[in-house]
């Protein structure tokens, strides 16, 4: 399996979901390979098809405020937040080719968090009720993807370095008894993100049987 990956930096969640359509319309026309992108977006809250516009605990005008975005998005799951210091990573793969399974699909990508936390000697779990990776009884890493025509969309997203005092303005992914943390809060110090997309693509690429290529970053941005 081919896998082109571009790294977009900081990138709105708006445009970054129109890559991600742009990409998914080439995947179901035979036109491109499978893409990996990482990349972190401006503070940004997103509610999945299946979320509670209730569990977000701050008015529009506090959102305002606080200069932060709102997304209904088409992604599974309730809300969660992204933000700089998180690194994003959305597969745009066709799942034809890993058996039509999305709930092994999902353990992939729980596989290859659990893999890249092992690396800088975090010891991170599934948990049996709630998709995601989780250190002790905290959340690191959330999950939320889109499958139609087989090919998937959305992706994951790894507490690096984020602003943890974001995620109280939320009740995150619905769930109220749980907390949230990061490798930095973990390690007790900053990683440096870098160290950590090098360690993740390594494991995205075992995990998934990938031979892994740098693409256009450029190329991606164009007519949107």
């Amino acid at each position: 399996m081919l896998c082109v990956l571009c790294g977009l930096e900081l990138i709105d969640y708006g445009e970054a979901y129109h890559i991600q359509k742009r990409l998914w319309s080439q995947k179901v026309e035979g036109q491109a390979a499978d893409a990996l992108l990482l990349l972190e977006h401006p503070p940004t809250f997103t509610i999945g098809k299946s979320g509670k516009l209730e569990n977000l605990l701050l008015s529009k005008e506090e959102l305002n405020n606080e200069g932060m975005s709102l997304f209904f998005t088409d992604r599974g799951g309730d809300i969660t937040y992204h933000g700089p210091g998180q690194l994003v990573v959305y597969p745009i793969i066709d799942l034809k080719n890993r058996g039509k399974d999305i709930h092994r699909y999902i353990r992939d990508l729980e596989e290859v968090v659990i893999r890249t936390l092992a690396d800088l000697s975090i010891e991170a779990r599934r948990d049996e009720k709630n998709v995601g990776v989780w250190v002790g009884n905290e959340k690191i890493a959330a999950i939320g993807v889109s499958v139609r025509k087989w090919i998937a969309m959305h992706g994951l997203s790894l507490n690096v370095n984020p602003t943890l005092e974001h995620f109280s303005f939320i009740n995150p992914c619905g769930i109220l008894d749980r907390g949230i943390t990061s490798v930095s809060k973990v390690l007790s110090r900053d990683v440096p993100m870098e160290v950590v997309v090098k360690r993740l693509v390594n494991h995205f690429s075992e995990v998934f049987d990938a031979d892994i290529e740098w693409g256009s970053v450029n190329s991606l941005r164009c007519d949107l």
